[in-house]
């Protein structure tokens, strides 16, 4: 699969200005209100890279998503994308409704980047509008298709789900794990394990991290990180991937541990992680 977006755009943004430091705050607000469409652009994510939590910043973003100026010759509009990218970053959910309207947008891209963000935000008022977007590719309770459906972002509807606990909507969510894209299984065993704690879905993620394609085991080790799931720590470490992104998962299960934890002294279970994590070093 290729590369998301986000990273081809994050990756060509170089330059004078990739490292933000000849950027103020003004100069991104007023290049994000201007005529020119890569300062545009630019501006949007700069303010999302570097968490401007600026009420100023917020309105700006919030009215790029209605930009109509910014078009690809195929329809797409790349600067409600990294708008809706960066109102996810800034913790303020006034932004909420605005980017439930962009779920409706034409461009998938915009859609993605607004359940992502609305994930961030955690607002569980999001949640009747992200199961109208799953349902497109469901009749009932059964998926319409055995066919890869690319036409919504539903592995990243599903970790929403899962992260926003809508446990009501588990008949919704389940017909996915036997979806014909794995990233969509995958999201849809990571939010069954979030909504259930059934260890059942978190195993079908460890045995996935055996799989034949690195840019999956990369996915498998994200959303196990995700969930805290302790009992795959041995898989993470031995998985066949870069040794970054195995510490980035146990961090996840060792901050889970952490947090899960009443005592004042580390559980067994965050001491083995720690161990795991230090083997990787």
């Amino acid at each position: 699969m290729n590369p998301s977006p986000q990273k081809i755009e994050d990756l060509s943004l170089t330059g004078d200005n990739a490292d933000g430091e000849s950027l103020t705050v003004e100069q991104a607000l007023a290049n994000l209100e201007g005529a020119d469409l890569g300062l545009r652009f630019y501006a949007a994510w700069w303010l999302g890279r570097f968490r401007i939590c600026e009420a100023a910043a917020v309105t700006a973003l919030i009215k790029a998503l209605e930009d109509e100026a910014d078009r690809t010759p195929e329809g797409g509009y790349p600067l409600r994308r990294n708008a809706a990218r960066a109102l996810g970053k800034l913790s303020d959910r006034q932004a909420v409704l605005p980017l439930i309207g962009c779920l409706d947008c034409s461009d998938f891209y915009v859609r993605e980047a607004a359940v992502q963000s609305l994930e961030m935000l955690g607002d569980p008022l999001c949640i009747p509008a992200l199961i109208k977007l799953l349902q497109v590719g469901l009749q009932g309770e059964q998926l319409i298709s055995k066919q890869a459906d690319l036409s919504q972002p539903y592995d990243s509807i599903l970790e929403a789900l899962g992260i926003l606990r809508a446990t009501e909507f588990i008949p919704l969510i389940k017909p996915f794990l036997e979806h014909p894209i794995e990233l969509v299984q995958y999201a849809a065993a990571r939010a069954m394990y979030q909504l259930t704690e059934e260890p059942v879905y978190a195993e079908r993620l460890v045995q996935a991290l055996a799989g034949e394609k690195l840019q999956l085991r990369r996915a498998v080790l994200a959303d196990l990180g995700a969930i805290g799931y302790l009992p795959a720590a041995d898989a993470i470490a031995q998985t066949l991937a870069e040794n970054s992104l195995k510490l980035i998962s146990l961090k996840g299960l060792l901050e889970y541990q952490v947090n899960h934890t009443a005592a004042s002294t580390l559980s067994a279970g965050a001491v083995k992680v720690m161990n795991l994590m230090d083997s990787l070093l």
